[in-house]
């Protein structure tokens, strides 16, 4: 059997391939799986999907109509799934529920630190043989407050971190994690969270519970020189009322390695065409803000993880195993 990969990057293909070798022939794209590219699926039982695929009830319903019966989405994060649809269609579908938080952890302490010491600017300058320091100046984050929203496996590593960095910790989520108050995380309303810390780092995932978690009235009790990470999912953020305030002249600085609009435009090359969306345009303008492409995920132990997790929900789908991966069981 042959199974059909969409949205496969050049470092991820050697790895899907090594993963899957002694198990199934698979075949995989650089295109990302959407409504132009779903009819390339006919006569494909298994496809394997990314994180910016389009599985809403289109798709669902050509791949449906193709022969798709399972669908193995190479990721966490599912909102990009109508899984009703999926269900309705008697399609099984399948998650990586569990990865290194480490990678994600890490990338958001990267976009911390490189914001706060003014990595990018400087690194642009010396580039140019310009040394001064001008402009250049961050601030220490021992013994300033650190706000975890969020405090799963990602949110408590990034919290394992601050805490070696001598920072007060606060922490916002629906649960307490008890490794997180041995650390001496103190469990607050968001709204405390986001008026008292000094760096806030978003770990959440996003359902229509926590879509623009952090609106405008959230931005605005902010203290106007935190600064604001964001690695999870673009939705929890209402970019428009983040540039407002950005253009108040707000906040130390912003890293953001999501964007609430980014499917169909992060993990390719847009560099020859026109800039459509004015949004994001005028965000990577501002001085204090790092945008990166949905890269927090993307070192080689969180890859292997994900290729082979996304291996063993293939075997488990052809054995009629159903494991916590699974959120929509085989029919």
């Amino acid at each position: 059997m042959e199974i059909l990969a969409f949205g496969v990057q050049a470092d991820e293909k050697p790895l899907i391939e090594h993963a899957f070798r002694d198990h199934h022939q698979i075949r995989c794209l650089d295109v990302f799986l959407n409504e132009d590219t779903a009819p390339i699926a006919a006569g494909y039982e298994i496809v394997s999907s990314s994180v910016n695929a389009d599985l809403g009830a289109p798709v669902l319903q050509t791949l449906a109509a193709g022969g798709t019966r399972l669908i193995a989405q190479r990721s966490t994060g599912f909102n990009n799934i109508d899984l009703r649809v999926a269900e309705r269609l008697g399609m099984t579908v399948a998650r990586v529920s569990y990865y290194s938080p480490y990678a994600v952890a890490e990338f958001a302490w990267t976009l911390a630190l490189a914001v706060n010491r003014r990595i990018v600017r400087a690194s642009t300058r010396t580039r140019d043989f310009d040394f001064r320091l001008d402009g250049l100046m961050g601030r220490d984050l021992h013994g300033r407050t650190a706000g975890v929203i969020g405090t799963g496996k990602i949110g408590e590593a990034f919290a394992r971190i601050a805490h070696g960095f001598g920072m007060r910790l606060l922490g916002w989520d629906v649960a307490e994690n008890p490794a997180c108050m041995e650390l001496g995380m103190k469990y607050v309303s968001r709204d405390q969270l986001l008026a008292e810390s000094d760096l806030v780092s978003l770990h959440v995932p996003l359902m229509p519970e926590t879509h623009n978690l952090i609106d405008a009235a959230a931005l605005k009790t902010m203290k106007d020189d935190a600064i604001l990470v964001n690695s999870s999912r673009g939705g929890l953020v209402d970019t428009a009322a983040l540039v407002a305030e950005l253009r108040e002249g707000r906040f130390t600085g912003v890293g953001l390695d999501v964007y609430e609009a980014e499917a169909g435009l992060f993990y390719v090359d847009r560099s020859l065409e026109p800039v459509e969306d004015d949004t994001l345009a005028r965000l990577v303008t501002f001085p204090n803000v790092l945008v990166t492409s949905h890269q927090a995920y993307y070192t080689e132990d969180a890859v292997r993880q994900i290729v082979d997790t996304t291996v063993r929900n293939v075997l488990d789908y052809k054995a009629g195993r159903r494991s916590e991966n699974v959120l929509v069981p085989r029919s």
